[in-house]
């Protein structure tokens, strides 16, 4: 009889023993593993948001390894004629800006188109010669250095003397030597066009002695 009352109280025993047992007894007891987390890797700095005991989560502010901060490199400044990588990722290349050459004379072509001829004449800058029934002006005249492009411009004023013997302006602007269409002068008889740029002074042809 006590043996059989013994045996019927080990359950409720042994249920007493389980609640005094702490749980981490009880894990090691029945599974016989321990369970810890797992430390965070170097160099990351543990998020206070993540429950204790959690994996750290590394910030994208942690120092690297070594615990040197390093600042960013400044931008470098854009160097003429080099190529640099742009925001975009396109290239971008810096062109040097142009050096101009500034002359003293003008040389022009000029077309009679009711004769087809076509003469050559140099003209002084801000002064003034009369082709046919155009009084041309020139203003500037620019040339470029032997390195780069030739580019040869000129800023020009070209007058109409009418019938009645009214001047009044046809031209003003930018002639270019190599384009010489691009700005021409529109007349239904005179062309004219620049060719080149002197720095010496122009030469006017006297008429020889007649026989």
């Amino acid at each position: 009889m006590l043996s059989a009352s013994i045996r019927s109280a080990a359950p409720a025993l042994l249920a007493l023993l389980m609640l005094a047992v702490p749980a981490s007894a009880q894990q090691s007891w029945q599974g016989g593993v321990e369970s810890q987390p797992l430390a965070p890797p170097p160099g990351a700095v543990e998020n206070p948001d993540s429950p204790p005991g959690g994996p750290g989560v590394p910030s994208i502010m942690a120092p690297p390894e070594g615990g040197e901060v390093r600042a960013p490199a400044p931008a470098q400044p854009e160097v003429p004629g080099q190529a640099t990588v742009g925001p975009s990722g396109d290239i971008e290349v810096v062109q040097p800006p142009t050096e101009k050459i500034a002359n003293k004379t003008a040389v022009f072509s000029g077309l009679d188109k009711i004769t087809g001829r076509i003469i050559s004449f140099d003209v002084a800058i801000n002064e003034t010669v009369q082709f046919g029934a155009l009084r041309i002006t020139p203003r500037a005249c620019y040339t470029r250095p032997s390195t780069e492009t030739k580019n040869t411009t000129g800023f020009v004023e070209v007058h109409e003397i009418a019938l009645d013997g009214k001047v009044q302006p046809l031209f003003g602007g930018w002639m270019f030597a190599s384009s010489p269409g691009l700005h021409g002068v529109e007349h239904p008889i005179y062309d004219v066009w620049l060719t080149d740029c002197k720095q010496t002074a122009p030469v006017i042809a006297s008429p020889g002695g007649q026989q």
